[in-house]
């Protein structure tokens, strides 16, 4: 703080009645009360925390963000945020170019549904009123945000593997009216891969934009060459999509809220194109809401997101990809295990990603949900905190009530301290497990 203070060491003394001694004490008491009321939360930063996508940003992010919020930029404008718009542009070339694309269009957003937001409005404009397909186990907000855009949007079957049914992909090309394909780099229930290959090879023939999901998944780009084959193919042609989207307050090691969208075509500018007579004035350049739907963004944002990448640069070698691999690591472990316990049903493939699925062996469908509610309970009880999922029982290989929607329990072991406290969360899973018996 005192290093930035010097940068302003030139301006006049002033007295601001934020800094009264009174004010100070009354923020303390206030403070206290915060710090009681946010005790009311899971563990979110301990790897007894292995429920939702919830991973604590970076010590260099939280202390730059919180820098950064003695000037309070925001990125709108560069009359608002000088410094923190030039980061921001530095920090997402860097996340283009860990996608392989050579040219880009692209800024940070609140999160991962406003960049997916961008990247189909972009897709609506070249093609009016065509319809967007993704798969039937890709986030729920691609068909609220096509509705948002009044576009035609439809579901496709997924196969056993909760992956895009290339077959029924095709199916809905052949009526001649996509605009648009979603594929999902690790969907948010089972963390699979959409094959994005196939997808590809379908776009040659009947012509469509590819859209990216990787809000959840995009960062195990840095690390392919270690997943199996059909994620490690699917992620070795991110180039080749038309946008992506990744959120970096996921993986990326950032406070929420940081999502990113990138456009391989920079010409897509065009459509963001507008007047603003009070905005863009005092510099040449380009201004990032000048390339983005929403105007004011935090500049906090960007800061924190510049300081982490120049600390754990995106490599394949580097520290960053090393947690990234731990995580997978860990998710094939706990995965192993399950499989080797009969009380457990396994979902029916196993981990692309650092995401696992799984149900309870019982008498009925309803005595497996039943038991799987009963174990998540108990084992919060043991300070384990996991994750309920519904899914299509048909998922877990069986052939008997098929269409019979399961409750499982679900764990995102997303942090790379996951890989050694798998133990500790093996030991009170099945604690919680003998419970129910």
């Amino acid at each position: 703080m005192a290093r930035l203070a010097e940068a302003f060491a030139g301006l006049p003394p002033y007295s601001s009645p934020l800094n009264r001694r009174e004010d100070r004490e009354a923020m303390g008491a206030v403070l206290d009360e915060v710090a009681v009321r946010m005790g009311d939360n899971y563990p979110y930063f301990h790897p007894l925390y292995a429920g939702q996508m919830l991973k604590p940003p970076h010590p260099v992010a939280r202390a730059a963000y919180a820098l950064a919020m003695a000037i309070n930029p925001n990125n709108h404008a560069r009359d608002g945020g000088r410094a923190s718009s030039e980061m921001e542009v530095e920090a997402v070339a860097e996340i283009a170019r860990m996608f392989g694309f050579k040219t880009h269009l692209g800024h940070l957003t609140s999160g991962g549904t406003f960049a997916n937001l961008e990247a189909l409005w972009v897709a609506g404009q070249l093609a009016p009123g065509k319809r967007i397909l993704a798969q039937e186990h890709a986030h729920y907000t691609h068909q609220r945000i096509s509705a948002v855009l009044k576009l035609p949007f439809a579901k496709v079957r997924a196969d056993d593997l909760g992956r895009m049914d290339l077959n029924a992909l095709e199916d809905e090309l052949k009526r001649g009216d996509v605009g648009t394909v979603v594929a999902t780099m690790g969907t948010t229930a089972l963390g699979s891969v959409d094959p994005l290959p196939g997808i590809l090879a379908l776009r040659q023939k009947y012509g469509f934009r590819v859209h990216l999901d990787a809000a959840y998944g995009g960062y195990f780009r840095l690390i392919a060459e270690q997943l199996d084959d059909p994620a490690r193919q699917a992620f070795q042609l991110t180039d080749q999509a038309d946008s992506i989207v990744v959120d970096p307050h996921k993986h990326g090691l950032q406070p929420y809220g940081c999502g990113c969208v990138l456009f391989r075509d920079p010409t897509v500018g065009r459509f963001y194109k507008h007047d603003s007579p009070y905005t863009y004035f005092t510099s040449g350049q380009l201004h990032l809401g000048e390339i983005s739907l929403e105007c004011s963004r935090a500049g906090a944002s960007a800061v924190a997101l510049w300081a982490t990448q120049r600390l754990l640069p995106l490599t394949p070698d580097g520290e960053f990809a090393l947690g990234l691999a731990a995580s997978c690591q860990a998710a094939l472990e706990l995965d192993r295990r399950l499989r080797e316990d009969s009380s457990f049903m396994p979902f029916a493939g196993k981990p692309e990603l650092d995401i696992v699925v799984w149900g309870v062996h019982s008498s009925s469908v309803e005595e497996s949900s039943s038991r799987a509610q009963r174990i998540f309970d108990r084992a919060a009880e043991l300070n384990l905190h996991l994750a309920l999922v519904q899914l299509p029982y048909a998922l877990f290989g069986s052939a008997a009530s098929m269409d019979a929607q399961l409750t499982c329990l679900r764990s995102v072991l997303m942090k790379p301290e996951h890989a050694e406290w798998l133990a500790a969360i093996w030991d009170r899973l099945s604690a919680a497990t003998d419970h129910t018996k």
